[in-house]
């Protein structure tokens, strides 16, 4: 019984717990960040009379921007029309969820520039894309 007065009592190290909690913090913050910039590259989007809003999915999106300049930029890297089936089939193949791809281009752009594009989602094996344009009478 004297043994009883004398135990220490059964503590847990708590520092690992949070080193790996601020490690997922500064994950998700760098990952969110990465996933603005592809959206917010400033490009004039097409008019549409209709489309659909926004809506959230069970998929990973992909964003594939066209610049005016002829530039294709996958995510936030740039990249060719000839490499582009390949890498989207490598983001077809690490995703854990089923791939949506944005198109981004710019208004300036014409359909046989874009054309490839689908095509490589095709080649890719993805087939839920969609275009980003701005409802006409909403220019701001």
């Amino acid at each position: 019984m004297t043994n009883a007065r004398y135990r220490k009592p059964v503590s847990m190290n708590m520092t690992p717990m949070i080193d790996v909690v601020f490690l997922l913090i500064i994950f998700f913050l760098v990952s969110s960040h990465l996933a603005q910039q592809e959206t917010q590259l400033e490009l004039d989007l097409p008019l549409a009379t209709t489309g659909g809003e926004i809506t959230e999915t069970r998929s990973e999106r992909v964003t594939i921007n066209l610049k005016a300049d002829g530039t294709v930029l996958l995510g936030a890297g740039a990249t060719t029309l000839d490499e582009l089936d390949s890498r989207l089939a490598y983001e077809r193949d690490h995703a854990t969820l089923p791939i949506e791809v944005r198109i981004r281009a710019d208004s300036t752009i014409p359909f046989g520039e874009v054309k490839p594009v689908l095509v490589a989602c095709a080649k890719a094996g993805i087939w839920d894309v969609s275009f980003a344009v701005v409802e006409e009478g909403n220019t701001n």
